[in-house]
């Protein structure tokens, strides 16, 4: 049995240095604010490795850790929600970083779990399947959700344009 548990944790240390621009991405997009994205993904990676004979199949491993990242990236929005109570700061020094606001705006009105679903499938070209896997969900919620996001991301999209218009 130790064999497969450090054969499964050699497999989890592949999938997250193959996969750790990702991982950052999809944490950056939910904090918008590197210092947290690499905490979040250093945070991932190290519960994923201490608990990788929690796994008991190393064929869903991949999906695993996209749910270890995306509960990570819960757990800090929370934390900042409740300690800010709607302060807003300002970080001095910072560079500017040029964007579509409009496409993050849109993102950003969604709730955590379509917006997962968009992020997932768009930016990080999973399948509905590995989604549903990783949100622990089943495919046609998951459809569900993919659809009513992008009709939502449509009508803010469109609504942003006219505004400009």
């Amino acid at each position: 049995m130790k064999h497969k548990n450090r054969e499964t944790a050699k497999r989890i240390e592949e999938i997250l240095l193959e996969n750790y621009d990702r991982y950052y991405r999809l944490a950056y997009s939910y904090t918008q604010n590197e210092a947290d994205a690499q905490d979040i993904v250093q945070n991932g990676a190290y519960k994923a490795i201490l608990n990788s004979d929690s796994l008991k199949n190393a064929e869903y491993a991949k999906t695993w850790i996209y749910r270890i990242m995306l509960n990570e990236t819960f757990t800090v929005i929370k934390k900042q929600r409740e300690s800010s109570l709607g302060e807003i700061t300002v970080e001095a020094g910072q560079e500017d970083v040029y964007e579509d606001i409009d496409l993050q705006r849109a993102l950003n009105s969604m709730s955590r779990e379509d917006k997962a679903v968009i992020e997932l499938r768009f930016f990080e070209e999973l399948k509905l399947s590995e989604i549903a896997e990783i949100l622990g969900e089943n495919v046609s919620t998951i459809k569900s959700r993919l659809y009513r996001g992008l009709k939502k991301m449509k009508l803010e999209l469109t609504d942003a344009w006219q505004c400009e218009s």
